[in-house]
């Protein structure tokens, strides 16, 4: 008798999550970016939501919550239903520069988020005003010690923010940090030389590099950047302990129900490996990654002590 009800039990839960893998997405999913229009996370939430949407026959929808270095988005999808139907285009700043700068944050990116898969990985690029009489890392370290604290970086989030005051720590300089809402404020500051510097994620600079708007010095990646091959990376640049590489992930919230979870991790695969998806990517100076959802949670954990020690060195509070 036991048997027969233990058995009955296993065949209930196996149909249960066979139905809801079935019945998944049943309404419209939303992907939820914490920064303004123009970055690379909402590049990616739109780029990927038009191929899982052709894929799951349901409206995937990119909806914008920023502000608070992607804290309001990152609770929002924290505190949402774990059905799959709201996920969280989680920057590497939200989920692992954050815990560092906040005492106290409204999440836990280890606990209240089932990771689905990386999105894509990319540097940053380090630019500054054409005006500016440094056309390498080095006139600009040299320009900097001798302005004795007169340059201002721009910042979008906190992840530009500690590459920053990584780099001030790196070369011995005084820069003094002006906060922007998003990685195209933070341009537009230098290109009207409100701020002298930044460093900010590619998309929304490379036009500005191109166009002279801008001038790039160098990507804080160990190998160039396909998108602005010219530039060098901070080590060639003479910053041999330099390397700052972000990136974008797909999560769900936690209790996510794991045949859900599966389906979501599928259909993303799916569309990182079409090819006008990865030549766009590429195109942007985004590498396509595509991993395990384990794979994932380890570079989270990683990734969360290296910049914790960083913020800690710095001496920067973001409260």
């Amino acid at each position: 008798m036991l048997l027969r009800l233990l058995a009955a039990v296993f065949a209930a839960a196996l149909a249960a999550g066979a139905a809801a893998q079935g019945a998944f997405p049943s309404a419209p999913v939303k992907l939820v970016v914490g920064f303004p229009p123009g970055g690379a996370n909402d590049i990616l939430a739109r780029l990927i939501g038009a191929k899982l949407q052709e894929t799951w026959g349901q409206p995937v929808v990119t909806e914008n919550k920023p502000g608070a270095n992607a804290i309001i988005a990152t609770e929002f999808v924290a505190r949402s239903a774990p059905d799959g139907h709201t996920l969280l285009i989680g920057a590497s700043g939200a989920m692992t520069f954050n815990p560092g700068l906040y005492q106290k944050l409204p999440y836990d990116p280890l606990r209240d988020f089932a990771p689905v898969t990386m999105l894509g990985s990319f540097p940053l690029v380090l630019a500054v005003h054409p005006s500016l009489p440094a056309k390498s890392v080095q006139e600009l370290v040299a320009y900097a010690k001798a302005a004795g604290g007169k340059l201002n970086y721009a910042a979008g989030s906190t992840p530009f923010q500690l590459a920053a005051e990584l780099f001030k720590m790196q070369a011995g300089v005084a820069i003094n940090h002006i906060p922007y809402k998003g990685s195209a404020a933070a341009v537009n500051s230098v290109m009207a030389n409100d701020t002298q510097l930044t460093f900010v994620d590619a998309p929304p600079v490379v036009g500005q590099v191109r166009g002279g708007k801008v001038r790039g010095l160098a990507v804080t990646s160990r190998e160039r950047a396909a998108s602005l091959p010219e530039l060098p990376t901070m080590i060639e640049a003479g910053m041999p302990d330099f390397d700052v590489v972000l990136w974008a992930s797909l999560f769900a919230p936690a209790g996510t129900p794991r045949a859900v979870a599966e389906r979501i991790h599928q259909g993303t695969i799916k569309a990182l490996q079409l090819p006008d998806v990865r030549e766009r990517m590429l195109a942007l100076g985004i590498t396509p990654v595509g991993n395990a959802p384990e794979a994932l949670a380890a570079i989270v954990k990683a990734d969360l002590e290296k910049w914790t020690r960083v913020a800690k060195q710095a001496g920067v509070k973001a409260d």
